[in-house]
């Protein structure tokens, strides 16, 4: 792996890391970055995916103490039970979907037009929710993680659901939709976190097996630099963004990707950026 090739892969997982967590779309800017430093193929697309894990191992390292507890209390603590249970809940609806029409998504909606829209479409729905949440204050009945009950799993369950709509973003689909259904800021911003694990996960593990002929032992350094830098810049930013929720919301996201619809609109009219899959 030469230099510029590890160069890139590091862009490309900061980009990933930094991202993945905000309620800003990894995948649009992963395509972006993509085109813009020429980091296109079958093997990048695998990679973009594949480089979730560094993401998903930062949020494990940053509630390894939760995980543990988890693990632990397995097979005799309800509490840990059901919180098991209510990932597995909020899991299934979009793992379900994704894999029946995960096809027709990419040949319909992964253009210039869907994508931009979802960016759009989606900040003035954060826009909402915020103003919502100012105007009712105390809205939400949901103050943690543990206080969640299967049915309030399986909404944000259903809200990850849009996600699969390219440039929607996971993370701002799951946690907007948890404040809408009742849950605090705090609360939906966790769930967020532990749903990434095995949504990401599998994500990430159903790409890399698909294209298993595609790859070569020789793309594995590849594919570390870009997991590790993705783990770095994950993890710094599930740091900021449990800092920022405590006195923050989310409306200067809602703006960042309305600038950021227009800005996928611009280029691809201009042919800056291939956004076709």
């Amino acid at each position: 792996m030469d230099i510029i090739l590890a160069l890139k892969a590091i862009i490309m997982g900061l980009v990933e890391g930094f991202t993945e967590f905000l309620p800003i779309s990894s995948t649009g800017h992963l395509i972006l970055a993509g085109s813009l430093i020429n980091f296109t193929g079958e093997v990048a697309k695998v990679f973009e995916i594949a480089i979730q894990a560094g993401a998903i191992l930062a949020v494990m390292w940053e509630y390894r103490a939760r995980i543990g507890t988890v693990l632990g209390g397995l097979t005799s603590d309800a509490r840990q039970q059901k919180f098991v249970l209510n990932l597995v809940v909020a899991f299934l609806p979009a793992a379900v979907l994704g894999f029946l029409f995960s096809k027709a998504i990419k040949a319909h909606l992964f253009a210039p037009v869907p994508v931009a829209l979802a960016f759009i479409v989606g900040a003035f729905v954060i826009l909402w929710a915020e103003r919502r949440h100012k105007v009712l204050p105390g809205s939400h009945r949901v103050e943690t993680v543990d206080d969640m009950n299967m049915l309030d799993a399986f909404k944000v369950g259903c809200a990850q659901c849009f996600a699969l709509v390219p440039g929607t973003s996971r993370s701002g689909a799951t946690i907007i939709g948890g404040m809408l259904f009742g849950l605090s800021r705090k609360a939906a911003t966790e769930f967020s976190f532990f749903l990434a694990i095995p949504t990401l996960l599998a994500a990430t593990v159903y790409s890399v097996v698909k294209a298993r002929h595609d790859l070569h032992m020789s793309d594995l350094p590849l594919f570390l630099v870009g997991g590790v830098a993705a783990f770095i810049s994950a993890f710094l930013c599930v740091r900021w963004l449990l800092r920022f929720i405590s006195t923050h919301d989310f409306t200067g996201f809602a703006w960042y990707r309305i600038v950021f619809g227009i800005v996928v609109l611009v280029s691809a009219h201009f042919g800056w950026v291939i956004w076709a899959d």
